[in-house]
């Protein structure tokens, strides 16, 4: 099969195949994060769909980017999972689709006002590739995580009716959030990436120390999102820290994915509580 053809192997369909190689769960999940923050910060409707679909569209770019830089490693370690591996997905139609994504996302942050448009592109999706590139093989494998999750709440908050950075505590619980779902997300590569030469943050650290700064960071993040704003902390939250904590405690005791999508879940509710709070 060339890189321009059809996929010749039984696999998932093409839309599947291309969102799975996006990296499609992690994408929509940092969409809905924006999405989230969007209502909170009073954003006008258009400008709530536009930072919404700006985010998702600069997220695919980096699924993309990742699982095309990665390929070569991929089908070193033979990582079946991947559409692109199997030859269930052309390599052109991922080039295809990242072209098609990146100018979205130049458009669409446009569309959100200049401000929103360079948070968004350089400091977001600018953050993503830069790992994609070289960055996830050094001890610096952390520093896009935290630059990306803690400027995306000033993506929002930019696009609004009264252009601002987003509070500093709104920064710090979503660089700890990026940080330690980067940690949880490498774990079950860890031999893998070795193997190919890719020693980032946690390969140094080791999985138990990784495994515990990322408990930390998510238990750092959500009590943040807790004591950050202004006045007392809402009677309801501690019915929101209590799942919290059982799923901070899911990334210590889990294996596999699950810690990773543990992560995932601590920041949908860090929003959900924020966006309750009002």
């Amino acid at each position: 099969m060339t890189a321009g053809t059809a996929p010749t192997r039984s696999g998932p369909p093409p839309v599947v195949a291309l969102l799975s190689a996006a990296h499609g769960g992690p994408a929509l999940a940092v969409a809905a994060v924006a999405g989230l923050l969007a209502l909170r910060g009073d954003l006008y409707p258009f400008d709530t769909a536009v930072v919404t679909a700006a985010v998702l569209a600069g997220q695919l770019t980096i699924g993309w980017g990742n699982d095309l830089r990665d390929l070569p490693r991929d089908r070193a370690v033979g990582r079946t999972g991947k559409p692109l591996v199997t030859g269930a997905l052309p390599v052109a139609w991922v080039v295809r689709a990242l072209a098609v994504a990146g100018l979205a996302c130049i458009v669409l942050s446009a569309l959100a006002g200049r401000r929103s448009a360079l948070v968004n592109i350089v400091l977001v999706a600018g953050a993503g590739h830069a790992y994609n590139l070289g960055l996830k093989a050094t001890w610096w494998s952390w520093a896009p995580y935290a630059s990306a999750f803690g400027t995306l709440p000033s993506v929002v908050t930019l696009a609004g009716p009264a252009p601002a950075w987003a509070p500093l505590w709104t920064t710090g619980a979503g660089a700890a959030l990026g940080v330690g779902a980067h940690l949880l997300n490498t774990l079950p590569d860890l031999a893998d990436d070795e193997r190919t030469g890719v020693r980032g943050l946690p390969h140094r650290l080791g999985e138990r120390l990784s495994r515990v700064l990322a408990a930390v960071l998510l238990a750092v993040a959500s009590l943040l999102t807790v004591l950050g704003p202004a006045g007392p902390p809402p009677a309801w939250a501690p019915a929101v820290l209590a799942p919290v904590a059982v799923l901070v405690v899911l990334t210590w005791a889990a294996h596999g994915r699950t810690p990773f999508r543990a992560a995932v879940a601590v920041a949908l509710l860090d929003v959900v509580l924020l966006v309750a709070a009002g």
